[in-house]
């Protein structure tokens, strides 16, 4: 009884030691991969680090605190409050003179007073959120295809179809797959899920066919050697670039592929920056074992939540952080299409890396409420 009593109320200290460890290694690896083209773009090394610091990490960290400290009854409202918000501004960035595609093939911004930002990376939150509130609150019923499963993906839905109109389908599939994982955490049937993983494989085969360029990635992925120079330059350079770090690495800032050889080294490409300067050892034994430490602790978390809604809280957050790398590093290592997806408080993001410590702030608030 003494040692509950002292351990109540406090966050777990393994979970803070992870969640800092990769924030501060994701910010030392952007400011090494985006100093050439930052130079560049804008005459300054420092110009994508600066925006990371200034619109991603000092306000996230001010979510994070805040979040973290919230009292544990109010994060099913903030939800509430959260999941509404994304929809309103998702449904925001179709209105001419709103949204932007900020040279894109999607219209996936919202350009205010000179900012901008994208309303899909608060639909995730927002979704994580909304939905444990939900799907705890409907229990056992979600078993019921009429009276639990349907009304739950009719909600969840919305975002990733909001999303997939814009079109990016890449946020839209880490999107699918948060809604599907809660789902799944939530006691869903094998033969519902079975029935909407169907749905998606149908809808994502229409979307690659009615566009070109997602066929030509789809094309690539499958013979990234056909085309080199063209489609296939971006995942050959990326090849390039983590198979000429060896094991230990070209050192921390030597990167050949950063000076303008590697597009979106400062985004979504920025793993493989991290392959060819830190090497395979660093890749394997630190940022993906990282990201799996990570997603292990969070379950654990999860598993001993106070109620549903913490456990289907913590276990949204786990689909979305696991998910997003998996697409980010398996397309950098040529197992997965090119989306544009970038990798969790590494890439260049300043509203993900925003949206991603409030993530982080809403599991510890759930760890420290632990049975």
């Amino acid at each position: 009884m003494t040692v509950m009593r002292r351990h109540q109320g406090q966050p777990d200290v393994m979970l803070m030691l992870y969640f800092g460890i990769l924030l501060l290694f994701g910010l030392v690896m952007l400011t090494s991969a985006s100093s050439p083209v930052g130079y560049d773009r804008f005459n300054d090394a420092y110009f994508f680090i600066k925006r990371q610091l200034v619109f991603g990490a000092l306000p996230g960290l001010v979510l994070f605190i805040a979040l973290a400290k919230c009292p544990y009854k109010l994060l099913p409202k903030i939800g509430y409050a959260a999941f509404l918000l994304s929809v309103i501004l998702l449904i925001l960035v179709f209105v001419p003179g709103v949204g932007s595609t900020l040279d894109t093939n999607a219209s996936s911004w919202i350009k205010v007073a000179g900012f901008s930002f994208q309303p899909s990376e608060f639909a995730k939150l927002g979704l994580v959120l909304f939905l444990a509130h939900v799907l705890s609150k409907m229990g056992r019923r979600i078993g019921d295809l009429k009276q639990g499963f349907l009304p739950a993906l009719g909600v969840g839905i919305m975002p990733v179809l909001l999303v997939a109109l814009e079109p990016d389908v890449g946020t839209a599939t880490v999107l699918f797959a948060i809604l599907f994982g809660m789902l799944f955490f939530a006691g869903a049937r094998f033969i519902h899920l079975g029935g909407i993983a169907g749905l998606a494989v149908v809808a994502f085969v229409i979307l690659v066919t009615i566009a070109p360029y997602r066929a030509a990635r789809l094309t690539t992925f499958l013979h990234p050697e056909l085309d080199p120079q063209g489609i296939g330059y971006h995942i050959n350079q990326a090849f390039v670039a983590i198979g000429s770090g060896g094991w230990l690495g070209q050192g921390l800032g030597h990167s050949k592929q950063k000076f303008q050889y590697l597009p979106e080294v400062h985004a979504d490409s920025i793993f493989a920056v991290i392959g060819e300067e830190m090497g395979f050892v660093v890749t394997t034994g630190f940022t993906i074992l990282l990201f799996v430490l990570l997603g292990r602790r969070m379950l654990t978390i999860a598993d001993k939540a106070p109620d549903g809604f913490g456990r289907l809280a913590v276990c949204g957050v786990v689909v979305w952080f696991m998910a997003q790398s998996f697409f980010n590093i398996g397309a950098m290592v040529g197992i997965m299409p090119l989306t544009g997806i970038p990798l969790p408080f590494v890439s260049h993001g300043g509203t993900a890396l925003l949206l991603a410590l409030a993530a982080a702030g809403v599991v510890v608030n759930v760890s420290k409420q632990t049975r």
